[in-house]
């Protein structure tokens, strides 16, 4: 031991277990806290039927997209008739054709259509003819109408009347025809714009007034 009034230069020896054990450390001295989030162990089968969920969902999800999003109506001549021909010799050899047309619209959607006009315009050999239009109409989900108009083809020039002269007393004449359709769609409260263009080539029979042959793509 040192002398009294001499300095120290030694540290206390620490306590004994039982003395620390004893003893109560301060309050929120020497305490750690680790917080983790609560860990669910979910069965094999609970994940299974979480991913059968999903896939069901987006396979319903891309049949719904595939069966509800528009599509161009579907649209044909189906009659094409020479009608009422007058042959003009003076000034020029030109003639006067009137062409009953009967075009059939069906919507291959499931929901309704309204077409403001149809417009059809006839070419022969490369040339514009003429063109009629017709009114507007309602179509429901999957249905079919058919929209008939004349066309008054006057003044046909020499050059395009020896063919088709030709072409018909052979019995058969090639046409262009070109229509478009302009409406909406209802989509249940929603409308739709709806503009559809489909080029199609006819041969049309003079004999029995009908269509033989028909090729139509959209534009």
């Amino acid at each position: 031991m040192a002398a009294k009034g001499e300095p120290v230069y030694y540290s206390p020896l620490p306590p004994q277990p039982s003395e620390y054990h004893c003893q109560q450390p301060p309050p929120n001295q020497g305490r750690h806290y680790i917080l983790l989030p609560p860990y669910h162990n979910r069965p094999s089968w609970f994940r299974s039927l979480w991913f059968q969920l999903c896939g069901a969902s987006f396979v319903l999800l891309c049949v719904a997209i595939f069966f509800l999003w528009p599509s161009d109506p579907h649209i044909s001549v189906v009659r094409l008739r020479l009608d009422h021909v007058r042959v003009h010799t003076s000034p020029l050899i030109s003639l006067d054709i009137s062409m009953p047309i009967t075009v059939k619209i069906r919507n291959p959607d499931f929901f309704s259509l309204d077409y403001r006009s149809l417009v059809v315009a006839i070419g022969y050999r490369g040339k514009q003819l003429g063109f009629v239009t017709s009114h507007g109409g309602h179509l429901r989900a999957r249905g079919s109408s058919y929209s008939q108009a004349t066309l008054q083809l006057q003044g046909i020039q020499v050059h395009d009347v020896f063919h088709l002269l030709k072409d018909f007393a052979r019995g058969s004449i090639p046409f262009e025809t070109v229509t478009q359709v302009r409406g909406q769609l209802g989509l249940f409260f929603f409308d739709f714009p709806l503009k559809a263009k489909v080029s199609c080539e006819v041969i049309a029979n003079t004999d029995n007034q009908t269509i033989v042959r028909q090729n139509c793509y959209t534009e």
